[in-house]
């Protein structure tokens, strides 16, 4: 009895530890920079959001959700284009910008570099910093074989039960976005097979939202805190 009490163990802790590795291995080419700027690396590099870059990278992507100042930086994304960067925007953002660019609102699809990117609504529900009627966005991508969502700064909408994707880049912060709590109740509309917390330790929020999210889905979603870089 002893025996197969260990043996069990054994097999339990081998099966968490491959489900551990799995999640590792899918988020491995996505990196955190900190609020909503990441830095995913595959056959293309693609950035979001750029915001308070420490060093000059070369993009090929650059996706951008709306034109507040923590997300339409024109001087951060100076710091990631080349002559052959594509940004990817809403109309109030191109102003602000220089070079090629392409404009989306909500519901559009379109290929760049060959890679197909869709723009979905993000907006907020209860609070007026981001109105629905600004047509802002957030995208759905495919890299590295795995569909990802960034939700871009929103609240809980009913589109989200529409979201299929593999990853789910997802405010948590509250005051300008979901909180933590209702950022969980958001992956648990789209079910993504992991969930990344973003938009906190920054302008607002702290580590705990990132934690709290992750207690919320325990159980249901994985959930991956990256390491800011």
């Amino acid at each position: 009895m002893k025996g197969f009490a260990i043996a069990f163990l054994v097999l339990a802790a081998t099966a968490l530890l491959s489900a551990g590795q799995k999640e590792d291995a899918m988020v491995k080419d996505i990196h955190w920079l900190g609020h909503d700027t990441f830095k995913i690396t595959g056959d293309k590099v693609i950035y979001t959001d750029p915001f308070k870059i420490k060093k000059k990278d070369r993009a090929d992507i650059i996706l951008i959700t709306h034109e507040h100042y923590d997300h339409c930086s024109p001087e951060d994304v100076k710091k990631l284009q080349g002559p052959d960067t594509v940004i990817v925007t809403v109309a109030d953002c191109a102003p602000r910008l220089t070079g090629n660019i392409k404009t989306v609102k909500p519901g559009d699809r379109i290929n760049v570099m060959g890679m197909d990117i869709e723009a979905a609504p993000s907006y907020n529900t209860n609070k007026k910093f981001h109105p629905k009627e600004k047509g802002w966005v957030g995208f759905i991508f495919t890299a590295g074989g795995q569909r990802i969502y960034l939700a871009g700064d929103t609240d809980h909408i009913p589109e989200m039960k529409d979201i299929k994707c593999d990853i789910a880049l997802l405010p948590v912060s509250g005051t300008y976005v979901m909180t933590a709590d209702e950022a969980a109740h958001a992956a648990l509309d789209i079910m993504p097979k992991a969930a990344i917390p973003m938009h906190y330790a920054s302008i607002v929020g702290s580590a705990d939202d990132a934690k709290q999210f992750k207690k919320a889905l325990e159980g249901k979603i994985e959930v991956v805190i990256l390491k800011e870089e």
